[in-house]
């Protein structure tokens, strides 16, 4: 039976020398005596997975709230497709699966009910205790605000897993300032995870805008690399839009997977990394070439004009503005409806600090149901 100790030394042997090792990790907040069998990793992974705020990941908003139909993406089967996504690369590149899981698991971890207009709501209200980044909130969770252990508030994570969700960065995660701003860039573990979450959002939001019928086939086609992707996959298709659509977007990820790997492997031979220190010293390595780089950015803009500021899209935005702003406001003012567990912390902790973590790990359903208890009579 393979143990923990054995699984260290296959890593050293089959890994690439700038991947991050389990067994050579930077430690954890709180020290714990290693697993028997488990590298830290994987250990780090499983504490995710078993997490409360994991769990509702699955009412949790991605683009369309979870009433809309059972068929659309939410932040937990997003973040299944993230995993799967990273966990291939990692594989290819030889870096390290299991801290790549682990930090895809977490990504986010820290989001806010009703996707990104919940965060900004978040932020405009706290903009005078700090605002509130969702990055932020998820070191948060795991180093404070998970309660599992005797010993120690949070999951007690590695450094490196920590590392790769307080930095993470895409399109619409912007890191500020923290702990981790000694290097300029994370692990490649890390910024795979990053393209695997742009990755699989962009595609994964085209086959719900399609489906949902507020993305127009001709206009996609016409004005992006989907209309690319299209005639490459027609030869092999019937009529059968389904198939059509679904096939598409298996292209389309396969298409950006395999140029993220192979210009990721030229950046990889071209700077000869020694290890992962050096990696966190560079410029991002990790990308795609610059011509595919311009038509990805380009779809990303297709699907910002057309998908996340289509009316059914806002109308749910606008409804996430009211109900995050009323329900922070009416605790604020009357913090003794605060369930006792939450409002026992306004002892010890700043009141806006705490209603925000409350309303940040709510999920869309229970914003929803403690909105009308507050307000319909």
């Amino acid at each position: 039976m393979a143990n923990r100790m054995e699984y260290e030394a296959i890593e050293e042997k089959i890994l690439n020398p700038y991947a991050v090792f389990s067994g050579k990790n930077r430690g954890r907040l709180f020290k714990e005596k290693e697993h028997p069998y488990r590298t830290s990793f994987q250990r780090d992974r499983d504490r995710i997975i078993h997490s409360t705020a994991f769990r509702r990941l699955e009412y949790k908003t991605q683009v369309f709230i979870y009433y809309e139909g059972d068929y659309y993406r939410n932040r937990l089967t997003h973040t299944i497709e993230v995993q799967q996504i990273a966990r291939t690369i990692a594989r290819i590149l030889g870096i390290n699966e299991d801290i790549t899981e682990a930090i895809s698991l977490a990504h986010d971890i820290g989001h806010t009910p009703f996707g990104h207009k919940g965060e900004s709501v978040l932020n405009e209200l706290m903009k005078d205790f700090g605002g509130f980044e969702h990055n932020k909130q998820g070191l948060r969770i795991v180093d404070k605000l998970e309660k599992r252990y005797k010993s120690f508030d949070g999951l007690n994570l590695t450094y490196e897993v920590r590392e790769g969700i307080i930095k993470h960065s895409t399109t619409y995660d912007k890191p500020g300032k923290n702990e981790f701003s000694e290097y300029p860039s994370s692990s490649l573990e890390s910024q795979v995870v990053n393209f695997a979450d742009e990755i699989a959002y962009t595609c994964h939001d085209i086959d719900d805008g399609l489906k949902s019928n507020i993305i127009k086939e001709e206009e996609l086609e016409k004005e992006t690399i989907w209309g690319f992707v299209i005639k490459e996959i027609k030869k092999s298709l019937d009529k059968e839009y389904e198939l059509k659509r679904t096939a598409g977007v298996r292209y389309l990820i396969n298409f950006l997977v395999e140029n993220l790997i192979e210009e990721t492997e030229k950046n990889i031979k071209k700077y000869s990394p020694k290890d992962v220190e050096e990696i966190r010293k560079m410029s991002p390595i990790a990308g795609f070439n610059p011509e595919l780089n311009k038509y990805f950015t380009i779809l990303k803009k297709f699907l910002l004009d057309n998908m996340y500021m289509h009316y059914r899209v806002l109308r749910m935005a606008e409804k996430a503005l009211m109900i995050i702003e009323g329900l922070f406001n009416k605790y604020k003012n009357e913090p003794k409806i605060l369930p006792t567990h939450v409002y026992s912390r306004i002892s010890s902790e700043q009141k806006e600090i705490i209603i925000c973590d409350y309303i940040a790990g709510m999920t869309d359903r229970f914003a929803q149901e403690e909105y009308k208890k507050l307000f319909y009579i």
